[in-house]
C-alpha cells in the first residue's frame, strides 16, 4: 500500500467568529476550571502557540488542534473586550491550515496523542524561576493554567537541594519521595538519605524519619501537654510539612525540660492538701507500682430528713425534665454531700501519682496510703477491717521479667535454630537421636523428633540479625499441592529411583536436613535438650547478632542501662555513660546494636579484651 502524501501548510489569520470546533478533534469536552485557568493565562501572556485546522465549504475553519485555546479565547474576550488591544493575536487568531482532511485528521491525532504535560521537576524549577523574577504565586498559576494551591505545592519543592530535583527528573526518587525532603533542615543529611534511597522505594515516612532523627512529633504526649506555644515561646523550634499535617519539634531537650516543670507544677496543685503526690514519666500508673497499696475512698455523708425530702422532690423533677436551673443546682449540691468527700485524716496518709495520658491531658491516680504510712493509717482509722489486715507489701515483691512473652518465644526459636543448624554437620549424631527416639530405650512417651512431620518454630519474628542456612526452611504444607501443580509427584516409582541414584551422600543430607528440622523446643526435657544443645556445639550467637529490631528495642530502658554497664564494665558516673543514659530508649537501643557490631563504636569505648568476649559471648538470660 503506498503511503499517504501530507502536504505543506500555511498560517493564515482568522476573526474568532469563523472558528469552531471540528467533529475530527478528539477532545470534544473539557474541563470549565482548566478553560478558566487557560484564559487568565491567555490574557496576562497572549497566544504562545497557533490553534491548527481546516477549511469548510462556507469558509469557516474547524478546528482539530488547539480546541482548549479556542475555547479560552473565547472566555477571555468574553470577560474582557479590550484584551484584544493588549493581545492583537486574540482577535486575529492564527491558524494553521491543513490542505486536506487527511492531513488535519493527521494533524488532531498526533498532537493529542503526544501532548504531555511538564515533568514535575521542570515544572517545579519553571515555578522557582519565574518566582525568583518577581512573580507572585497567582502570576504564576494564571501562566501556567494551574490552580493556586497546586502552584503553592510545587514552589514548596522548589528550595530542594538540585540533586534532589534531578534525581526526581531521572526518576531515581518519586514525587512522594521528594515532597519528603522538604522536612529537612541539614543539606548534608539530605544528600546522604539521597544516596541511600535513589532506585529504591522507601516510604516518605521512614524518609522524614532518616532525615529528623531527634525530631518529636506533635502528636507526642509531651508536645500535646506542653502546647506548641510554649514551646516556642521558650525558644523551641519546630517544622510544619507543608504537605500534610504534621510537625516535628527540634529540641527535644527543652520540650522534655517544659514538660517536667508544667507536669510538677500541675502535680504541685492537683494533689494540694494530701501527704504526697508524685509525678510519673510513663502514660500510665502500672499495676506493679499499685499492688501492695491501699486505697482509699471518700467518706459518704447523710442528708438531713429535710435534706432527703428536698432530694426526693427534685430528683422527681429531672426525671420529668422540669428542672430549672436553680433546682439543678441545689440537686447537684445535695448529690455532692451523698458521694462525700475525703477526710484531712486521709489527706494526712495518702497522695496521688500525677502522670500525662496518651492523649496529653494530666490524669491522676489514688489516693493512695503507701506501704511506710499503712501503720498511722490504721491508727488514725482511715485504714479499717480487711484492709487494715491486707498484706502490706513488707515481702519484696518477685522483680518482673524484663522480657514480654513474644520475646522469650523469638529467643526460644532462635536457640532452636541454633542448635538444628549445628545438627546440620553432626550426621551420626542425628542418626544416634533418630533410633533413640524410635526405640522404647527412650521411654514410650519420649519425641526426639518431630515426626508427623512437624514444623516446629525455628524462625523468630524479627529476622533481622539472624543468619542461618535455607536447609532449615520447611518444605510448602502438603494441603498446598491441589493448587501447585509444581509440588505434585505424578510418578513415584521414578521419582524415588532418581532420588536413590544421587548416592548415599545425597540421602544422608536429606535426612539429616528433613530430621534436623523437626527437633522441637525443648526435646524430652530441659536437661536432654540442653544435652544436645551441648554435644552438637550450638551457639546462639554463631547464627544471631542482637539488634535494635530483633531485641533491644523490646526491652525497657533501664535494662539496656544495666546491660551497657554490664558488657561495658565503664563507670555508671562517667560523662560518657551519663550521655547514653540520657538518650531516648530508640537511640540507645542503636548505640547497643554499635556495640555488638561496629569496631569503631566499640573502640570508642576503650573496650577491654574481657569486655569484648563479654559482648562476643552475651545471650540474654530468658530461657
Amino acid at each position: 500500500m503506498k503511503p499517504e502524501t501530507i502536504a505543506p501548510a500555511s498560517i493564515q489569520y482568522f476573526p474568532l467568529a469563523q472558528l469552531y470546533l471540528s467533529d475530527l478533534n478528539p477532545r470534544q469536552d473539557a474541563d470549565p476550571e482548566g478553560i478558566d485557568l487557560l484564559a487568565d493565562s491567555l490574557a496576562m501572556i497572549g497566544l504562545i502557540q497557533n490553534l491548527s485546522g481546516i477549511l469548510d465549504g462556507e469558509g469557516r475553519v474547524g478546528i482539530v488542534a488547539g480546541g482548549r485555546r479556542l475555547r479560552a479565547i473565547a472566555r477571555a474576550v468574553e470577560r474582557d473586550a479590550t484584551v484584544t488591544e493588549r493581545h492583537p493575536e486574540l482577535a486575529s487568531i492564527p491558524v494553521r491550515i491543513a490542505p486536506d482532511e487527511a492531513t488535519a485528521r493527521a494533524w488532531a491525532s498526533a498532537e493529542n496523542a503526544a501532548r504531555e504535560d511538564l515533568a514535575p521537576a521542570d515544572e517545579i524549577r519553571a515555578y522557582g524561576r519565574m518566582k525568583e523574577a518577581g512573580a507572585d504565586v497567582s502570576a504564576i498559576a494564571r501562566s501556567f493554567g494551574k490552580t493556586e494551591a497546586h502552584v503553592y505545592r510545587r514552589l514548596a519543592l522548589a528550595a530542594l537541594p538540585a540533586l534532589v530535583l534531578d534525581a526526581l527528573k531521572e526518576g531515581a526518587i518519586s514525587l512522594g519521595m521528594a515532597k519528603a525532603f522538604t522536612v529537612s533542615q541539614d543539606e548534608a543529611l539530605t544528600l546522604t538519605i539521597l544516596a541511600e534511597v535513589k532506585g529504591r522505594d522507601v516510604s516518605e515516612h521512614r524518609i522524614k524519619q532518616a532525615l529528623q532523627p531527634a525530631a518529636v512529633s506533635a502528636t507526642d504526649r509531651r508536645a500535646r501537654f506542653v502546647g506548641l506555644d510554649a514551646y516556642e515561646a521558650a525558644g523551641g523550634s519546630l517544622t510544619r510539612d507543608l504537605f500534610s499535617d504534621t510537625v516535628a519539634l527540634h529540641d527535644a531537650d527543652l520540650l522534655q525540660d517544659l514538660f517536667t516543670e508544667r507536669l510538677n507544677a500541675e502535680a504541685g496543685k492537683l494533689a494540694a492538701g494530701w501527704k504526697w503526690a508524685e509525678v510519673m514519666a510513663d502514660e500510665y500508673v502500672s499495676y506493679s507500682v499499685t499492688e501492695k497499696l491501699a486505697r482509699l475512698y471518700p467518706v459518704e455523708g447523710d442528708l438531713t430528713e429535710e435534706q432527703a425530702e428536698r432530694y426526693d422532690e427534685l430528683a422527681e423533677l429531672a426525671n420529668a425534665d422540669a428542672l430549672d436551673e436553680d433546682g439543678q443546682a441545689e440537686l447537684e449540691a445535695l448529690d455532692a454531700i451523698i458521694k462525700g468527700d475525703f477526710t484531712d485524716a486521709q489527706r494526712a496518709v495518702a497522695g496521688y501519682y500525677v502522670y500525662v495520658s496518651h492523649s496529653g491531658t494530666v490524669q491522676m491516680s489514688g489516693p493512695w496510703v503507701r506501704t511506710e504510712d499503712r501503720a498511722a493509717a490504721i491508727e488514725a482509722e482511715v485504714l479499717t477491717g480487711h484492709a487494715a489486715h491486707a498484706d502490706g507489701g513488707d515481702a519484696a515483691p518477685a522483680p518482673k521479667s524484663p522480657y514480654s512473652g513474644a520475646l522469650v518465644e523469638d529467643m526460644k526459636a532462635i536457640r532452636l535454630a541454633a542448635i538444628q543448624t549445628a545438627l546440620l554437620d553432626k550426621p551420626d549424631m542425628v542418626f544416634d537421636l533418630l533410633a533413640f527416639g524410635l526405640s522404647l530405650v527412650s521411654g514410650v512417651n519420649t519425641n526426639v523428633f518431630d515426626l508427623s512431620p512437624g514444623r516446629p518454630m525455628n524462625c523468630p519474628s524479627k529476622t533481622d540479625g539472624l543468619e542461618w542456612s535455607d536447609r532449615l526452611a520447611h518444605p510448602p504444607a502438603g494441603h498446598e499441592a491441589w493448587s501447585r501443580p509444581e509440588l505434585r509427584v505424578e510418578d513415584l516409582a521414578a521419582a524415588f529411583r532418581d532420588f536413590t541414584a544421587a548416592g548415599k551422600k545425597a540421602r544422608n543430607a536429606a535426612l539429616v536436613e528433613g530430621m534436623a528440622r523437626t527437633l522441637p523446643y525443648g526435646a524430652g526435657n530441659a536437661d536432654f535438650f540442653a544435652l544436645i544443645e551441648a554435644d552438637s556445639g550450638a551457639s546462639i550467637r554463631k547464627v544471631w547478632t542482637p539488634t535494635a529490631e530483633n531485641f533491644f528495642n523490646r526491652v525497657s530502658a533501664d535494662y539496656l542501662d544495666s546491660l551497657h554497664l554490664d558488657l561495658t564494665g565503664c563507670d555508671p558516673e562517667c560523662n560518657g555513660f551519663k550521655a547514653h543514659k540520657a538518650q531516648k530508649k530508640a537511640e540507645k537501643a542503636r548505640c547497643m546494636e554499635r556495640l555488638f557490631s561496629d569496631a569503631e563504636y566499640q573502640k570508642a569505648w576503650r573496650l577491654t579484651a574481657e569486655a569484648k568476649a563479654r559482648i562476643d559471648a552475651w545471650v540474654p538470660d530468658c530461657f
